[in-house]
């Protein structure tokens, strides 16, 4: 059996670190015959590093991120080529319909009302492609809600929460809510709550649409992963026959003397 590994980033809070346990044993039960281990890229305990050394057999890294930067296309490529070559990496967790599921849930529980402006605030990344994401959720949370939700940054990206909530504040909107786009408290949502929102919901936490998003990232990979050797091992054989094609043909070929 494959064991699935989830790799959070890490963070100096002991209520991120309940936060990313409970979610990771809520992992572990929609699946209780697979392995499912908790690791981390920094700060917390336990590394990466570490997990991957001591996993036997063959294992899938899901990156417990919601969108692509530095951790995904840098930290986490170094820990694999140095310790488990060998594994096979999932794409992070967004965008998904799921996510906006749980989004939608949290938003509810914080009391949205149908006239209010919604943002989505994200924790941001100097990679334009995780920005992209994470406007794609956005995106993907705007059709759910039937109403505009602007994306916006708690650290590096534009526009910042600041000026997202000047600008949404322009409009005729009553209240302006911003929807946490992270996975557990700590830094992050702490801007968010601070950043003069009327209303900013819980972050994605522990959810099952959450867990079944994990499982959903790990068979998209084995089986991505089984496919890749399928094109991989038809393509040597083209190659091989070919090749003995083409000795056969030189050999077999008349000769013609003059």
């Amino acid at each position: 059996m494959t064991t699935l590994v989830m790799a959070a980033h890490g963070a100096r809070s002991a209520e991120w670190d309940t936060v990313l346990a409970g979610l990771a044993a809520r992992v572990r039960r929609l699946r209780p015959g697979v392995t499912a281990e908790l690791a981390f890229l920094e700060l917390s305990d336990p590394p990466l590093e570490r997990v991957l050394t001591e996993v036997t057999g063959p294992v899938v890294v899901v990156p417990l991120l919601l969108a692509g930067g530095y951790h995904v296309h840098i930290d986490l490529p170094e820990v694999i080529a140095r310790v488990r070559p060998d594994a096979v990496v999932a794409g992070p967790l967004g965008p998904h319909p799921l996510l906006t599921s749980v989004l939608t849930r949290r938003l509810a529980t914080a009391g949205l009302r149908s006239g209010d402006a919604v943002i989505l605030g994200a924790a941001g990344s100097s990679d334009p492609a995780a920005l992209a994401a994470v406007r794609a959720a956005a995106r993907l949370l705007s059709v759910r809600l039937s109403r505009p939700v602007t994306a916006a940054f708690a650290s590096c990206g534009e526009p910042g929460i600041a000026h997202a909530l000047d600008m949404v504040r322009r409009g005729p909107a009553p209240r302006t809510v911003v929807a946490s786009y992270l996975l557990a408290p700590g830094l992050f949502h702490t801007r968010l709550v601070e950043s003069g929102a009327d209303v900013v919901s819980a972050p994605l936490g522990v959810d099952d649409d959450l867990a079944e998003l994990v499982w959903h990232r790990y068979d998209t990979a084995i089986h991505g992963a089984i496919q890749g050797a399928i094109q991989g091992s038809s393509r040597s054989s083209r190659t091989i026959a070919a090749a003995a094609s083409g000795r056969e043909g030189s050999e077999s070929a008349p000769v013609k003397i003059s």
